[in-house]
């Protein structure tokens, strides 16, 4: 089931286009993936498809209507974004701003309804965030911050979250943990997640589909058996690199050695009878 397409879609930054004839199936309660090197677009389509940017041409489309001809608070109700680096105002409790994720809910200054403050409760717990309800924003750790979003962005309802690089800054601990709970969401409340992810492996590990993107266009698209190849990686991202099973999920992981470039020829450590490694001359990608 496929509820979010983009049918031919042109995106611009004034007179730049950025990309072009766009058209990008989301499968339904999966979790997506876009990655691609740094000012490939990745950011720029998950915006537009989240409706923080409007397209040039073409359109996104939710169950067959398009988000930017929709109000904003009807497509707050079905789809939630993390935009990269939130920010919150100084002071400003947990609590409080997971109560900004019920806004497509209430009318006008009306006060929060049981249902409301119910939601919250679950969208907190959900995180792991109820101990830290009353805290300030300011005063958390990169990894609450991170969760303390996530909380409101669950308690807008969606069956949509859009993330863009959720794990931006963070230690390894804390991208597990937020990678982690995304999976978690994704198994139990059959969230459909699309996020922006910088680090391959991670893409991977906890993506079903992922989409490689170099200069507004997607290059491959699929699981990520499909996706992690060595051509997709020297096309996309321009280095040579070793695909393997991660002996622990089965799942491709990318071992870079090289910059792609033509047909130089880059050293490989290769295994002699004996076992000890030396060093041969290869035509790149070899």
């Amino acid at each position: 089931m496929v509820r979010l397409v983009t049918s031919q879609l042109d995106i611009a930054y004034e007179k730049r286009q950025i990309v072009r004839d766009l058209n990008l199936s989301i499968p339904q309660g999966k979790i997506t993936a876009l990655v691609g090197s740094n000012g490939s677009g990745k950011s720029t389509i998950l915006k537009t498809m989240a409706r923080l940017m409007s397209p040039q041409n073409g359109q996104v489309l939710l169950d067959g209507k398009s988000i930017h001809k929709q109000s904003t608070k009807d497509v707050a109700k079905e789809l939630a974004i993390l935009p990269q680096n939130p920010t919150a105002p100084d002071g400003l409790t947990v609590q409080e701003l997971v109560s900004y994720g019920r806004f497509p809910y209430q009318k006008g200054f009306s006060s929060m309804r049981k249902e409301d403050r119910e939601i919250i409760a679950w969208a907190l717990d959900a995180t792991s965030m109820t101990m830290f309800a009353d805290r300030p924003v300011d005063q958390l750790s990169g990894g609450q911050r991170q969760r303390g979003w996530i909380a409101m962005a669950l308690a807008q309802e969606t069956d949509i979250l859009f993330l863009d690089e959720p794990t931006t800054f963070l230690d390894m601990a804390h991208q597990l943990d937020v990678l982690q709970l995304l999976q978690q969401l994704n198994a139990k409340e059959n969230r459909t997640i699309v996020m922006v992810v910088h680090d391959l492996n991670h893409a991977s590990r906890f993506a079903h589909h992922m989409v490689a993107i170099k200069s507004g266009t997607v290059l491959a698209e699929g699981s990520p058996v499909e996706v992690m190849r060595p051509k997709v990686m020297r096309d996309v991202f321009g280095i040579e690199a070793d695909i393997v099973s991660d002996p622990r999920t089965g799942v491709p992981l990318c071992l870079p050695y090289a910059l792609a470039t033509g047909e130089r020829t880059v050293e490989r450590p290769v295994l002699d009878l004996e076992g000890e490694s030396q060093r041969v001359l290869q035509p790149a990608g070899v």
